[in-house]
């Protein structure tokens, strides 16, 4: 996988596509950090591809959510009823 910044995407796109041709990902960089992935989407496979792209992110976040949830601790299920009462009461 190959890393380009910016820059790199506006005066050597042709090394970019053919990155995806023949790799199908590349690295886009921003100040020397990873901010973007950029795939190459086979002929035909747009949907699968974004479909693809959503699950993977949605468990990005499903474990961010799980690491938290390790280092702040669970809430018992009296504390999630009790702040289901509160919602419901409007507090």
């Amino acid at each position: 996988m190959n890393f380009y910044s910016v820059r790199d995407l506006r005066t050597e796109s042709r090394s970019v596509w053919a990155d995806l041709e023949t790799g199908g990902e590349a690295v886009l960089t921003n100040n020397g950090k990873p901010s973007a992935l950029i795939i190459g989407i086979p002929e035909g496979g747009f949907d699968e591809a974004v479909q693809a792209v959503r699950q993977a992110k949605a468990m990005i976040a499903l474990n961010a959510m799980r690491r938290k949830a390790a280092r702040e601790g669970f809430l018992s299920e009296e504390d999630i009823d009790a702040l289901i009462d509160e919602a419901r009461s409007g507090g």
